[in-house]
Order: structure tokens, then C-alpha cells, then sequence
């Protein structure tokens, strides 16, 4: 094993989405498997690290949960830059949250200023699918979102019930670690980039 391929690598995720959609519960389900019913508004902004082994090497994520209210997005650019990848969340059981997910997009390609927006790997999560009868955002509709922005890679979630939180996870760290790997590119190390659409679409179930 080279001495590249054995260092450590840190990637910087950022979590953005409407106040309450859950995102600071998808990090906490994810990170510690703990899910608390008390709610508390993220204030600025707060992260956590998880090491996780993508594709045989050792990832150190650093995943950044960011205040929904828009009285913190000013705080945004020194959170926003250096991401390695940024996940979109919304509440599938409203449908504001679905809607302002351009709006976050917009935000964070401005506030990041990433070298290729075009093609900056983004995921979206659509949460509290253990809320089913209350859904208002039908999976097709987010599907066609995802698809008409490059077919970013989709998951519905639980962080309640722990349901496809690790698989949304690990998709991110693929796609976050596809990013670094692209200077310099090494073909057929993480299933991102030369082949985008059979890559991404595996993650959009």
C-alpha cells in the first residue's frame, strides 16, 4: 500500500436545509445512533467527526450541521468554504421545505464559490419518511429535481427510526472523496466521475 493511499483524509460536509427539517438529527443518528424528540434550533453552526472506511481507505468526515433560520445564513461563507460536498435536506411532509431547496443550492454555490459548480457533488435527503401519512412531497417529484440538476444521488429518510441514514452517508463520503481525488483523478478509485450517471443513479433509492 502507497504512502497517498494510507494518509488520512478529511472531508468537509456541509448539511443545509430548512429550519426543523432535521438536519442536526440525521447528524446525530449518524455520528452517535442517538435520535432525541426534543428540538432545539441550531444556533450558527456545529459539527461532528465520524471516521468511516470508503473504498479501503481511512476517511475522517467533518460534518458541519448549519443554522436553518436566515438570521445565520451571514455566517455562512467561512462554513461554506473548503466543503467537499454539501447535503440538501428536506421535510418530505412539507412542501416549503422541497421548494426552497433551490434557494439553499443558489446559497451555497455563492457562498462557496466552488471551481466547477456544475459539477460540485451534491446529495438530497428527503427526511421523516417514518411520517408517511403525512407526506406532501411525492418521491417522483424530488427525483425529477435531483435529475434536472445532473442526477444528484437521492435518499428518503428516517433519522428517527435510523432508516437509510448510513447509506446516504456513505454515498456522501464517496462523492466528497471523489472530489479530492480529482487532482490528481485516479480512474476506478471511488465510483464518482468518469461515469456519473450509472454512478449516481446506485444512490438514488
Amino acid at each position: 500500500m502507497s504512502t497517498s493511499s494510507r494518509k488520512k483524509v478529511l472531508l468537509k460536509v456541509i448539511i443545509l436545509g430548512d429550519s426543523g427539517v432535521g438536519k442536526t438529527s440525521l447528524m446525530n443518528q449518524y455520528v452517535n445512533k442517538k435520535f432525541s424528540n426534543q428540538y432545539k434550533a441550531t444556533i450558527g453552526a456545529d459539527f461532528l467527526t465520524k471516521d468511516v472506511m470508503v473504498d479501503d481507505r481511512l476517511v475522517t468526515m467533518q460534518i458541519w450541521d448549519t443554522a436553518g433560520q436566515e438570521r445565520f445564513q451571514s455566517l455562512g461563507v467561512a462554513f461554506y468554504r473548503g466543503a467537499d460536498s454539501c447535503v440538501l435536506v428536506y421535510d418530505c411532509t412539507v412542501s416549503k421545505t422541497f421548494e426552497n431547496m433551490n434557494a439553499w443550492r443558489d446559497e451555497f454555490l455563492i457562498q462557496a464559490g466552488p471551481p466547477d459548480p456544475d459539477n460540485f457533488p451534491f446529495v438530497v435527503i428527503g427526511n421523516k419518511i417514518d411520517m408517511e401519512p403525512q407526506r406532501t412531497v411525492p418521491a417522483k417529484r424530488a427525483m425529477a429535481w435531483c435529475q434536472s440538476k445532473g442526477n444528484i444521488p437521492y435518499f428518503e429518510t428516517s433519522a428517527k427510526e435510523a432508516v437509510n441514514v448510513e447509506q446516504a452517508f456513505q454515498v456522501i463520503a464517496k462523492t466528497a472523496l471523489g472530489k479530492e481525488d480529482e487532482e490528481p483523478f485516479i480512474p476506478g478509485e471511488v465510483d464518482f466521475g468518469d461515469e456519473p450517471k450509472e454512478a449516481k443513479s446506485s444512490g438514488c433509492c
